[in-house]
């Protein structure tokens, strides 16, 4: 009886040729969709940082743009030499803010000089009221905070944070939901639960290891295993969408 009401439960679980072509078809849209969307995220990132390629410490530069946890430079200072650099309207501009930096940033100067810079090029991002995931440079005290050595403050990270694991958290439901369909995948239950576990890991180091740039390749390993962990609930979800027989599931 017991091997029967198991037989029962396995056969009401839902496949996909359960499913209708109308429903098939919202599925693989939106799978595509994340898809490229994740593949933009990764050539984004690639032409931010494309300053710092020729570099040898590329990785760790790498990271510690991303994820602001370089503590021998201020975080402006590394911004402006690399992913901030484009985003000047005059290049020389940047030895000016440097100039700065390197000498005290000091609030005088500030006024009358880096002030005028930022607000013309830098405040139409870098404003709270438009992307609070981003520094504020709209004040000298703000300003000043990554002004100086020591990395972006444990403020700024756990804001950045809390975004990736309430708004990313969505994108890997609904595909892990679509991948629940998938037949015959014995690694099933590991998959759809590692791009949660790679998100909260990389969002606890950049929070809780600020200080240390080693940490940063924690977040790189954990982007890349779910990179390929999402990669693999999608193409796998359309294939058996699509192309698959389900005549013995």
């Amino acid at each position: 009886m017991h091997q029967e009401d198991r037989y029962e439960r396995r056969q009401a679980y839902r496949r996909f040729k359960d499913i209708s072509v109308s429903e098939r078809i919202l599925n693989t849209v939106f799978l595509l969709t994340i898809g490229l969307g994740y593949l933009a995220a990764l050539a984004n990132m690639y032409y931010t940082i494309k300053g710092l390629m020729a570099k040898p410490d590329f990785l760790l530069k790498m990271s510690s743009s991303v994820i602001m946890v370089e503590t021998t430079k201020p975080v402006l200072g590394t911004a402006i030499n690399g992913i901030m650099k484009s985003n000047l309207k005059y290049i020389s501009d940047k030895d000016v803010i440097l100039h700065w930096i390197h000498h005290g940033a000091d609030e005088p100067e500030y006024i009358e000089k880096i002030a005028p810079i930022l607000n013309r090029d830098c405040v139409i991002c870098h404003t709270p009221s438009v992307n609070p995931s981003l520094p504020d440079l709209t004040h000298y005290a703000t300003v000043s905070e990554i002004a100086h050595a020591g990395g972006a403050t444990i403020p700024t990270l756990v804001r950045v944070s809390h975004i990736h694991l309430f708004g990313i958290a969505l994108f890997y439901f609904f595909i892990g939901k679509i991948f629940c369909f998938v037949i015959s995948c014995l690694r099933k239950r590991v998959a759809v639960v590692i791009p949660f576990g790679c998100n909260a890991i990389g969002c606890c180091v950049m929070v809780y290891h600020q200080g240390d740039s080693s940490f940063a390749y924690v977040v790189i390993f954990s982007g890349a295993l779910m990179g390929l962990s999402m990669g693999l609930q999608i193409l796998l979800s359309i294939y058996q969408m699509w192309f698959f027989s389900n005549k013995n599931s």
